[in-house]
């Protein structure tokens, strides 16, 4: 049986997400991604808080493609330590994960 995920990245400005997006859906290693923003992210990084406005994607995928899906989000990414991260569908509407399946690259 196959093993879906949803991975989640945030950018820096609208257009990187949609970039990335379009990448990944072309690449045929995401079957849907939505992106959502803007939101506020508040995170520590090199000693200081800081805050940024940021877009976030909620990647559809197969586990089998995480691999992939991540070297192309890190090769088309403008952070120095892009956040990706990974969680697996334990459960969903059948019909919608056997249409996503058809919409990604073949194993």
């Amino acid at each position: 049986m196959d093993m879906y995920i949803q991975v989640f990245t945030t950018t820096g400005k609208r257009e990187d997400a949609e970039k990335i997006a379009r990448i990944l859906l072309e690449r045929r290693l995401a079957g849907c991604v939505q992106v959502v923003g803007p939101v506020s992210s508040l995170y520590w990084w090199k000693g200081r808080v800081e805050k940024a406005e940021e877009w976030l994607c909620i990647i559809k995928s197969r586990e089998d493609l995480y691999e992939e899906l991540e070297k192309t989000i890190r090769e088309n990414h403008s952070y120095e330590v892009p956040e990706i991260i990974v969680m697996q569908i334990v459960s969903g509407n059948r019909s919608y994960l056997e249409w996503m399946n058809t919409e990604l690259k073949k194993q």
